[in-house]
């Protein structure tokens, strides 16, 4: 498969850009104190829910097709999504919902983290965007051969210039990069490669590979990965495996543990007390002792519920569940459920702002 270098920014005309559908008028940050989340839609749209009432009171039309991956800069201007269907990220005004540029990044955008006024977006150009084999069947074996192919496409991670709005670099991944995750002194960005079962990390300012984790021995698929809050191990789950790998600052694995069916998403609690992880065919959100990692309590979910965030206040998560086509609100202290906020158009991601603790962020 050919891979076509990134261009730069495109800029809309003043039409595009003031084309934003809403559920009320006015500006987003019209909420309250307790501020507001950001949805991603595979149908298409960004759903904005005011944390005050658990309530969505606006939506954005201006991501491109299928937004999965989204981010929010750290000074809360604007919002980030990798549109799979488009080889593109959608830079929106999160006050107003205007599309402000659209920058190409390659086939099959995936993960959006930011840092700063720069974002990090994991592409695939050798997936079809489909839903992986089962491990042992047909199809899992073609692909396992195809990674032998001479024209099989690597992965990457795009470093953005949200403010240039250009690609800077391209950080060369293995076969399907997915979660990225930052180390703790900030130098190096580790990244999951479904196709590759492994965990590579990079120098940031070279892309230089500088080590290689092999997960295969607990299960196919590394997909999410998170550092805990004090910067001494990172986390990453098998999705087929069914398992946690526990890594030390080194980078080595020292630990694996039983997850619930198909986990993904995970994060830490802001005070590294607690881990939790979403597994998606249990329907499940999987509450672990951070240090012993003893499961505390095993809450039910929806369908598909791959990432979730904290309010910013901590005192609830909201988790979306795109096949149950709902966002699931559940007390962070109680560890029970409390509402469902309907959600018809296939939530993938979930953010806040003010910035808080998830699976797709943390506050900078």
């Amino acid at each position: 498969m050919k891979f076509h270098r990134p261009r730069g920014a495109t800029l809309l005309p003043a039409f595009a850009i003031s084309l934003v559908v809403g559920l009320q008028a006015g500006p987003t940050q019209a909420a309250g104190d307790a501020g507001l989340a950001y949805v991603s839609n595979q149908n298409g749209e960004l759903s904005v829910i005011d944390l005050a009432t658990m309530e969505v009171t606006n939506e954005f039309s201006s991501p491109g097709k299928e937004p999965r991956g989204l981010g929010v800069t750290a000074d809360g201007k604007l919002l980030v999504t990798a549109n799979r269907a488009d080889g593109n990220i959608s830079v929106i005004d999160r006050d107003t919902g205007k599309l402000l540029s659209t920058i190409a990044i390659g086939k099959n955008p995936e993960f959006v983290r930011t840092r700063g006024q720069m974002a990090f977006v994991s592409f695939e150009p050798a997936s079809d965007g489909k839903p992986p084999p089962k491990p042992g069947s047909p199809e899992a074996m073609a692909a396992e051969k195809a990674k032998d192919d001479d024209d099989e496409s690597p992965a990457y991670v795009a470093v953005v210039d949200l403010k240039a709005g250009k690609v800077l670099r391209r950080i060369r991944g293995g076969l399907e990069t997915e979660g990225i995750e930052f180390s703790a002194d900030g130098k190096h960005i580790l990244v999951t490669n479904e196709e590759d079962d492994n965990i590579t990390v990079h120098n940031i300012a070279t892309g230089k590979k500088v080590k290689t984790v092999d997960v295969k021995p607990y299960g196919d698929r590394p997909r999410g990965i998170k550092r805990a809050p004090d910067g001494k191990s990172y986390v990453a789950t098998i999705e087929h495996g069914n398992t946690l790998v526990v890594m030390d600052d080194k980078y080595k694995v020292v630990k694996s543990v039983p997850t619930g069916d198909t986990p993904y998403g995970l994060a830490f609690d802001r005070s590294g007390e607690r881990l939790f992880v979403a597994n998606a065919k249990s329907k499940t959100l999987q509450v672990y002792n951070a240090k012993t990692y003893e499961t505390l309590k095993t809450i039910p979910t929806g369908e598909r519920c791959w990432h979730f965030t904290f309010t910013p206040d901590d005192k609830q998560i909201l988790i979306a569940c795109g096949r149950s086509n709902e966002v699931v609100v559940i007390d962070a202290v109680t560890l029970e459920a409390t509402k469902r906020i309907v959600d018809k158009k296939l939530p993938w991601g979930i953010v806040t702002y003010p910035k808080s603790v998830g699976s797709l962020d943390w506050p900078e």
